[in-house]
């Protein structure tokens, strides 16, 4: 079978996959002892969302799971990533687990692995017990052992059955723009005293790596989203502020897990915040560095008043996403080539745990969703990735973002990022082109030939 127009083939066992979270997808908020978290709560605040909707119900997977995993078996996937939602597993975020909410997750990972799907689970993609938050959240130490007995008690029902872990699910934007920017829950605007969160939060990434490999796990990586920064001009000052980001929302999060440090320039600001033994627990050996990408961020000094020293900018000269977003494929070749340069040894192998992106187009009147942009988007994604890896980038898979259109955090459902269009009304599945055009791609490839 001659592959896609357009689309090389990918190494012989390249992983091709799709990823959801739990408040995005499952619903059943109330429904088998599952607690209040704090996008429950933050939902429930006006203003918050965008169109005013929540993850009460979302795609109400959670009583779907068949027909969504036979929905993977018929795209060819050979894996999916889905996170576990901690207040089903403990309520309060401490104390025993409940029992029918491991149970779930028992039946799903069954199911998955009964469906050619190998299992990539995240524990914590940002779903918080509302109880913890109550207690300072992740302004609280105490909230990383929290995750740490939390990952034992999943490690020890399922990690003889789950392929990879993921322990938190991008750190730098639940604790920055939960923390610091407030527009995601819990809605704080700390600044840079979201700082205690985000090294909070790479604690309980390391606690929970801890527990996970006591309980029998085997491969445990991260899901960290990743940009390449860049200034927006040549001028010192804009040069100045792009590096100062790119350590905030790239070096924080991963010079720590790789090399077991900060970087130079916030290690200050970092020296009130570490404790004793901290950057051992965070630098825990990674099986795969997982890489959340969607698109390049342009970054220039602060005017004068500015609470933070740098200012976004828009990335011109590029189609964009209808969530505006910059479609930059190259951005992603250049940051998988340049972190590979950069780290070498200390590098694992990559996994793309997340890529994806936002059309609004719906059935028309044949029940056709005819979303051609986000073909050429996994297209030239995916040829990205095909010429890191022909630069010696050793990526491993790419996992579609997402299985099928979902509850978009702040977003709410103005946004649709699914391979599977989603009637927010009906709960009605539909397959998109891009569904087929994924499906077609996976058989293409060297372990179909």
């Amino acid at each position: 079978m001659a592959p896609p127009h357009d689309v090389p083939l990918l190494p012989p066992g390249f992983r091709f996959g799709t990823s959801t979270a739990s408040y995005q997808v499952e619903g059943a908020a109330d429904e088998d002892g599952r607690g209040p978290s704090i996008w429950d709560t933050f939902c429930a605040e006006p203003g918050r969302v965008a169109d005013g909707s929540s993850g009460a119900v979302a795609c109400d997977h959670y009583h779907r799971v068949d027909e969504d995993v036979a929905l993977m078996e018929e795209l060819g996937t050979g894996g999916y990533r889905f996170s576990i939602a901690w207040p089903r597993i403990q309520p309060t975020g401490r104390g025993p687990a409940n029992a029918k909410g491991l149970d779930f997750y028992d039946r799903l990972v069954d199911t998955l692995l009964a469906h050619g799907q190998q299992p990539m689970a995240t524990l914590y993609h940002w779903d918080l017990p509302q109880a913890l938050e109550d207690e300072g959240g992740w302004l609280n130490p105490d909230t990383a052992l929290r995750l740490g007995d939390y990952a034992a008690i999943v490690g020890e029902r399922l990690a003889d059955r789950v392929e990879h872990w993921v322990p938190v699910n991008e750190p730098n934007v639940a604790s920055l723009l939960g923390y610091g920017l407030g527009l995601h829950a819990p809605g704080r605007t700390l600044l840079f005293d979201a700082l205690w969160a985000s090294h909070h939060m790479l604690v309980a990434h390391g606690r929970a790596a801890i527990e996970l490999r006591r309980a029998g796990a085997t491969s445990i990586g991260c899901a960290n989203n990743h940009a390449p920064v860049w200034p927006a001009s040549d001028d010192d000052a804009d040069v100045g502020a792009s590096k100062l980001f790119d350590a905030v929302w790239n070096g924080l999060f991963l010079e720590p897990m790789l090399l077991g440090r900060y970087p130079a320039d916030l290690a200050p600001l970092m020296e009130d915040i570490i404790q004793p033994g901290d950057l051992a627990t965070i630098r825990q050996p990674l099986d795969f560095y997982g890489v959340n990408y969607y698109n390049p961020m342009k970054v220039a000094a602060a005017s004068e008043g500015s609470e933070l020293p740098w200012e976004n900018r828009a990335v011109v000269g590029h189609p964009t996403t209808d969530l505006g977003w910059p479609i930059v494929p190259d951005a992603l070749r250049e940051f998988l080539v340049m972190f590979r340069a950069r780290f070498r040894a200390a590098l694992p192998p990559i996994m793309i745990t997340e890529s994806g992106c936002s059309y609004n187009m719906g059935p028309d009147e044949h029940g056709v969703v005819d979303d051609q942009p986000r073909i050429d988007y996994l297209r030239s994604h995916l040829n990205a990735v095909s010429e890191a890896i022909q630069r010696g980038v050793d990526v491993r898979g790419y996992y579609c973002w997402s299985l099928m259109d979902n509850f978009e955090w702040a977003e709410g459902f103005t946004q649709r990022f699914g391979l599977v269009h989603v009637d927010h009304d009906t709960l009605v599945r539909t397959p998109k082109k891009s569904f087929g055009w994924y499906a077609d791609l996976i058989k293409a490839q060297p372990q179909h030939l």
